[in-house]
């Protein structure tokens, strides 16, 4: 258990007001009243929903020594302290990193950020540490490791609150890790929420930046201003790190083949570095593909080098999650791509991503987490060019979440599959009727109850999609919910498991794998 001199984690922050004593020790940090022992902080954040403030007096009884506060309390409780400060979610960041004994100093901090990509990235990117030889923990929305075992990441938040953040990291270090990986999303990143402010970041990566999450962010603009901070966030501090004695400077690195990517190389003094399937002048350039359905053979060229390699898994999309994790790589410990080469053929796809489903059945089925437009843009054209007969895509969009991108998924998918089945995704406290009518409203060349059907039910809708795949030369895609464990409705989450449904429901089709 960690302790700490609470007057000590105050000479870190800006106070306004402090009733009560404050020498004393206190062993936690929560914004969550509902999660306070004896002897914890409880800081009572102003959240999006309901306000931390109320719920003080819970706290209390349960235990809670400080409450670090914005607003006035006009009474106050025996054995208290009292903390009066203003930007609270600021002062959580700065205390949470302050308790753990500031964790990312002691660790090289590698952030990955962007619209789809980050998890596949975090995960070819600890991959390639272990193959070198190096201990690395990581977080992404999918897995967390801090010690010796992979765990599923338990959190609906890709990114943690400020004290979860920084005792995965304390954990990590404890582990004797010397890399941490981070997936840092845009809500995580954001000055509304600070979770990621006192983390310090040696490596930024971004992945890309398109339509997403502007019901929080409130523009494009902003959303990709607030992505940037991880790279405005390398030169927040000046003291370089270095590991097993070998210096390595702080950089960024972009896909160079994103619209977006010049905008991060403004807002850092740092170096950066591109990789792409385009541009022959980019520090990793990826070209000469070939196709398969178990994945992909190609070159990656690096200062007039030519490697010839093969990823096992399909689509263009996971050569360039690979390629930002190798650039990566190659950065932070200074080696080359040849030093990297022989490993990616090795590399293992995340849980949720273009994994197939197979018990017997006739026709091909693909579980993926696909679920913003610029997705879409990559997996329905592959898949599309691997399936000779029918492509029926299974998907929705999720409730009270961007809503201008719903009728754009369905532009897309209507251009490659030739028959779309809508259905829930996370409706929350959204009309999931209405949801699908928003999706609907972009597809073209469709037509309602032909190759156009609108059924929420998503056990129903993937029996449906099964239903109408004949043979061999059809593809089922099931996108959107990939390695997700529930769908969320208005009464609250509904347990749920994409790959094991599909099979499960193949099996009551009558389909076995002993056939």
């Amino acid at each position: 258990m960690v302790q700490q001199s609470l007057s000590s984690l105050l000479k870190e922050i800006r106070i306004k007001k402090i009733h009560g004593n404050t020498d004393i020790s206190v062993n936690g940090i929560t914004y969550d009243s509902r999660r306070v022992e004896p002897g914890h902080i409880y800081t009572a954040l102003p959240g999006f929903h309901t306000d931390g403030h109320k719920f003080i007096d819970e706290a209390i009884q349960k235990g809670a020594t400080a409450i670090v506060h914005e607003k006035e309390i006009k009474n106050h409780t025996h054995n208290v302290a009292y903390i009066k400060v203003d930007q609270i979610r600021a002062v959580l960041s700065t205390l949470s990193s302050a308790f753990y004994n500031h964790p990312s100093r002691n660790l090289a901090v590698i952030g990955v950020t962007g619209t789809d990509g980050k998890s596949t990235t975090v995960w070819f990117i600890h991959q390639l540490l272990k193959a070198l030889g190096e201990k690395s923990g990581f977080l992404s929305t999918v897995h967390i490791k801090t010690d010796n075992i992979i765990m599923k990441n338990p959190l609906r938040q890709s990114t943690p609150e400020a004290p979860e953040m920084h005792s995965l990291l304390y954990n990590m270090m404890q582990a004797g890790k010397n890399f941490a990986v981070i997936e840092a999303t845009s809500h995580g990143l954001s000055d509304k929420t600070k979770r990621l402010a006192d983390v310090e970041f040696d490596i930024a990566v971004a992945t890309n930046v398109t339509h997403e999450h502007l019901e929080f962010h409130g523009s494009f603009e902003q959303y990709r201003s607030d992505k940037a901070n991880l790279f405005r966030m390398l030169d927040k501090n000046s003291k370089e790190k270095s590991l097993h004695t070998i210096p390595f400077s702080r950089c960024g690195i972009v896909n160079d083949d994103d619209p977006g990517s010049g905008f991060f190389k403004t807002v850092t003094k740092k170096n950066i570095y591109t990789y792409s399937l385009k541009n022959k002048n980019a520090d990793l350039y990826a070209h000469s593909f070939t196709p398969y359905s178990r994945g992909t053979q190609f070159s990656i060229s690096c200062n007039n080098n030519i490697y010839r390699t093969f990823l096992n898994i399909p689509g263009l999309i996971y050569i360039e999650d690979l390629m930002a994790a190798s650039l990566a790589i190659c950065k932070l410990l200074n080696v080359h791509i040849s030093d990297i080469i022989s490993f990616i053929p090795e590399l293992k796809g995340v849980t949720g991503r273009m994994n197939p489903v197979q018990e017997g059945q006739d026709f091909n089925v693909i579980v993926d987490y696909a679920h913003t437009p610029s997705s879409f843009e990559k997996i329905l054209p592959m898949i599309r060019e691997l399936t000779k007969g029918n492509l029926i895509a299974v998907f929705g969009s999720a409730g009270e979440r961007d809503i201008k991108k719903r009728p754009v998924q369905g532009k897309i998918a209507s251009q490659y599959a030739d028959f779309i089945i809508l259905t829930d995704e996370d409706p929350r406290l959204e009309d999931p009727h209405k949801i699908l009518e928003d999706i609907a409203a972009g597809c073209f060349s469709v037509e309602k109850g032909k190759n156009l059907f609108l059924e929420s039910d998503r056990r129903k809708a993937i029996m449906l999609a099964y239903s109408l795949a004949g043979d061999k030369n059809d593809t089922v895609l099931l996108l959107g919910k990939g390695h997700e464990s529930s769908i969320i409705y208005a009464d609250g989450p509904v347990p749920w498991n994409e790959i094991e449904i599909a099979k499960n429901i193949l099996k009551k089709m009558g389909f076995s794998r002993n056939k």
